[in-house]
């Protein structure tokens, strides 16, 4: 085991695991961050996104090792003194969720998007959410939810 201090969300939290970790299991396990979700384990589903310095990355394949040095983001840590990201407000409006179970990650990777490209095209939001997978299909709406975001 190895302590290791990780900048989360705005604040330093000490954690003793292993280098080779998962992040995510030490998000959900050791410091109760349940909103980022185990999807498939292998980076391929996205549930599991969350921010490494502004980057979206999945947290069931990084070590916390490897994610000691940067500046963690988890869904928790993006509405700032009780108010929704215009992001968040318009997944509302849109009615995106339907089981909910996916939307943590979708709405990580869009924030990453929208912070890299402040107008994208409806090919560019294909294309930076094309590993993040919906059960319930709300692909259109989430399309429509990341261009409101894009006008606020």
């Amino acid at each position: 085991m190895s302590q290791h201090t990780l900048h989360i969300n705005g604040q330093n939290r000490t954690v003793d695991v292993s280098d080779d970790t998962p992040l995510l299991w030490v998000l959900r396990d050791h410091l109760g961050l349940v909103g980022t979700k185990y999807g498939c384990g292998k980076g391929l589903c996205g549930a599991c996104t969350v921010h490494l310095n502004g980057a979206a990355v999945r947290s069931c394949q990084l070590p916390v090792g490897a994610a000691a040095s940067g500046k963690i983001t988890t869904i928790e840590g993006l509405a700032r003194n009780e108010k929704l990201t215009p992001l968040q407000e318009a997944w509302i409006e849109h009615d995106v969720p339907q089981c909910g179970y996916c939307q943590a990650g979708q709405i990580m990777t869009a924030t990453a998007l929208l912070a890299s490209n402040s107008k994208p095209s409806d090919s560019d939001i294909d294309a930076a959410m094309s590993g993040n997978l919906c059960r319930c299909a709300t692909y259109t709406r989430i399309r429509q939810a990341i261009h409101t975001a894009a006008k606020a």
